[in-house]
């Protein structure tokens, strides 16, 4: 793994309570793990040798020792972590550096946990649709708006509705070589995980974006792409979890118009035109 640290905060949400607590000592100490035993670990966070094995396994590594080979590739050139809580009494500068570091790190450590094969069998699944749904509730609906604007240039048609009862109405006509792409942070969103069932039964191709780990949306999804954020006293993770979930959008859209690419230029020279009669 190129970010061992990015993995183990991405992974928080899924983690038991003993697996939090290793895991929150491995972030604190990355330079006195990778000197410690797996026994002198378990001192250390008085939790059984069985956990921390599990926990590697859960991060995806083969075992304690392929977790601290990759950790010391990081602490050799150590990266001061910005990421700070907002306290009380913080003046109004500090809090908007603290806001923009923590939203640089989401993106930082989005950027380390996104897998290139399954970032291009996402746009390979997209510019091969017959058409693309996007399915998003609550929070998520800005970001769907945000690529259906951008989809829609591609030429390929591209369908959003707001209300998730559209939404599961869509999903009931969709057919095999469809595509349909769900955007849920929490990854476990009642109507998004029900709509995307009914439209997998109808023979679509699902398309995820949600925070890293295993949740219902990614297990249902034939592509799944993950964000990796922080959790703040005052910022949930999904608010800095937005700018890399537009920042995913960003790159299957500029994926999609490069194979795509004079359609799309002559999509976006015609959308041009159009909106400027809407200037003065």
């Amino acid at each position: 793994m190129q970010n061992c640290l990015a993995y183990i905060r991405a992974s928080f949400p899924s983690l038991s309570d003993k697996e939090r607590i290793i895991a929150n000592y491995i972030i604190d100490h990355p330079e006195k793990i990778i000197h410690l035993s797996i026994n002198e670990l378990a001192e250390e966070t008085a939790c059984a040798e069985a956990t921390i094995f599990r926990l590697c396994k859960r991060l995806g590594f083969k075992g304690y020792q392929a977790l601290k080979i990759s950790l010391a590739k990081e602490v050799v050139h150590p990266i001061q972590d910005l990421h700070e809580a907002i306290q009380e009494g913080d003046s109004l500068p500090v809090i908007a550096h603290k806001v923009f570091t923590t939203n640089i790190e989401a993106l930082r450590d989005t950027l380390d946990i996104l897998d290139e094969a399954t970032l291009s069998e996402a746009i390979t699944l997209l510019v091969q649709a017959r058409r693309i749904d996007l399915f998003g509730v609550g929070g998520s609906s800005s970001l769907i708006l945000d690529a259906y604007h951008k989809f829609v240039r591609t030429g390929i048609p591209t369908f959003y509705h707001s209300d998730s009862h559209l939404q599961a109405i869509q999903a009931s006509l969709l057919q095999k070589g469809d595509v349909v792409l769900g955007v849920s942070h929490s990854g476990v969103n009642k109507d998004i995980l029900e709509n995307l069932k009914i439209a997998k039964e109808a023979g679509a191709h699902i398309i995820t974006i949600t925070r890293y780990g295993k949740t219902p949306i990614s297990q249902l999804a034939d592509v799944s792409l993950f964000t990796a954020s922080r959790e703040t006293i005052f910022r949930s993770e999904a608010l800095s979890s937005r700018l890399a979930q537009l920042c995913i959008i960003d790159a299957l859209y500029v994926g999609m118009a490069m194979t795509r690419f004079d359609e799309t230029m002559s999509n976006t020279e015609k959308i041009r035109e159009a909106i400027s009669q809407k200037r003065l």
